[in-house]
């Protein structure tokens, strides 16, 4: 091109400048455009779904070129969520987990096939084989055997250090063999950030601020609940309950921090994710190599696609997760991706690393909003076509909620009306427990009888019979979880031996729990 402008004229060299010029301002225009039509979706689909705030920020070639917020922090106080309000990031969390030890694999302390044991000897599985060959990749890569979530009530609400809920892990009985499936495992990330401390002797959470909040100016990030009253600009967390949107409050979850504990706000998640698109590199400083961004974004876990996914987004060939990160394309693109549940909170970031792209979502509800926002999102940097995802998941939403409330209308049908528990109330109270969680403890009080999860002093919950045996329990700190079913079970003697309870909802297995009456 520029021997062909040397034997031109001085006119021609001015009118292809013009053009150059000309055809930019297009782009930008266009950008600019896209970017009000994006705004105008994102506010719409969040009134829709009815969630009291959301923010997003959108990275391209290095550069932010979005970042704005939407309706309000909490339903009661009407505060304006912006581009600075924080949400906690739950799961995306566990990029930087993966992130800080690539570090030390850059720095050779340490390779991602290295046996967990290794490190800590105390950490054991179900099988003495597993555990003796579990390496930091399975840790990270959710194939160790164990169904997803399992085992997350360990954690979740309870008094258990990040060490106590590693100890209890043992006693999970697995649902696939080792390497064999995909399972979404919290606590091989707990165990995956507690390596950090044996390695360098900081704390998992000293060593994220260091290597990444503090270099790149992430100035609004945190690794836990107790330093929320430094800030003012915080969204609260909220959730449907009884045909109303409810702020709920914050729970910590410093014991499962490696894999969910960040709170954070679009901007700083936008210097995240430049850091991610550049490879490691920042402002010319080597954070992590290249070579393990690669590793990171390489799959190493295979997950089924869905005959409904399959005919839904045809272009969507191959799902997997890598190091820290869900990989999948999409028209055509790598998408290196990840999702984020707190109670009361969703969130998403998302990468297409052949288009320097990427943007993160935050929400102030349960809801699967982030969704039609991130396809939507796509489809507009990838000349997606112009399918309104919004509804179309919405109407999806719509006909599985009346298939669950017919479901429910067919399970109350089995309730065997006009029946007396087999028992004496009282008969029912004492102390039950087992390996895995340790004991719970139901009382009578005012005739009514409640349980309570001795290391989890928010899972109180009342008991109202249904039939025979079985009561309905219902844990009214938990808005957010159906009410579940608690059946005693009466030994040949017809004295209570254990009970078995249950909680249908996708995220907390209940069953697990083992729960044998103590003499």
């Amino acid at each position: 091109m520029k021997s062909i402008l040397f034997k031109t004229s001085a006119i021609w060299i001015i009118s292809f400048v013009i053009l150059l010029y000309q055809e930019g301002s297009a782009q930008q225009n266009t950008t600019n455009k896209e970017l009000k039509e994006l705004a105008s979706f994102y506010e719409t689909a969040r009134l829709d779904w009815k969630v009291p705030g959301l923010a997003v920020a959108i990275v391209k070639d290095g550069e932010m070129i979005f970042a704005e917020g939407f309706g309000v922090r909490n339903i009661e106080t009407n505060e304006p969520v912006d581009s600075k309000t924080m949400f906690p990031i739950a799961s995306n969390t566990k990029a930087f987990t993966a992130a800080a030890l690539a570090i030390l694999v850059d720095e050779g302390k340490i390779d991602w096939d290295d046996k967990v044991m290794e490190y800590l000897p105390g950490f054991k599985l179900y099988d003495p084989y597993v555990s003796e060959n579990l390496t930091i990749r399975d840790l990270l890569t959710h194939r160790s055997g164990l169904a997803t979530f399992s085992g997350d009530l360990l954690w979740y609400g309870s008094n258990y250090s990040r060490g106590e809920v590693m100890r209890r892990a043992r006693f999970l009985k697995p649902v696939y063999g080792f390497r064999e499936n995909f399972g979404y495992s919290n606590i091989m990330y707990i165990a995956a950030g507690e390596i950090i401390p044996v390695i360098t002797g900081k704390s998992w959470d000293n060593f994220v601020k260091e290597k990444f909040f503090i270099p790149l100016q992430m100035q609004h990030s945190i690794t836990s609940t107790n330093d929320l009253p430094k800030f003012d600009n915080v969204a609260s967390p909220h959730t449907d309950y009884q045909e109303k949107v409810i702020p709920v409050e914050y729970l910590n979850w410093d014991n499962v921090a490696p894999a969910g504990a960040i709170i954070s706000n679009v901007e700083d998640v936008s210097q995240w994710l430049k850091l991610q698109l550049n490879r490691g590199i920042w402002n010319n400083d080597t954070i992590f190599t290249p070579q393990r961004s690669k590793e990171m974004w390489s799959q190493n876990t295979v997950l089924n696609i869905s005959g409904f996914s399959e005919q839904t987004w045809p272009s969507t060939f191959f799902k997997s997760y890598g190091l820290g990160w869900s990989l999948s394309n999409y028209l055509g693109h790598k998408i290196v991706a990840h999702s984020g549940g707190y109670d009361g909170m969703i969130s998403y970031t998302c990468m297409v690393p052949d288009q320097n792209l990427g943007f993160v979502i935050l929400t102030n509800k349960n809801s699967s909003l982030y969704y039609p926002l991130m396809y939507k999102t796509l489809d507009v940097f990838l000349n997606g076509g112009n399918t309104d995802w919004s509804k179309f998941i919405l109407d999806l939403m719509e006909n599985q909620k009346a298939q669950d409330a017919k479901e429910k209308e067919e399970s109350l049908k089995n309730q065997i009306k006009n029946t007396n528990p087999s028992l004496a109330l009282e008969t029912y109270t004492g102390t039950f427990g087992g390996e895995l969680y340790g004991d719970a403890s139901v009382e009578l009080e005012n005739g009514e009888l409640l349980v309570q999860f001795v290391p989890s002093p928010k899972f109180r919950g009342t008991l109202r019979h249904l039939h025979f045996d079985t009561f309905e329990l219902t844990f009214t700190e938990f808005p957010s979880l159906p009410p579940g079913t608690c059946n005693f079970i009466l030994d040949a003697d017809g004295r209570v031996s254990e009970m078995k309870i249950d909680v249908p909802n996708p995220d907390f297995d209940f069953t697990e729990l083992e729960f044998k009456k103590q003499k």
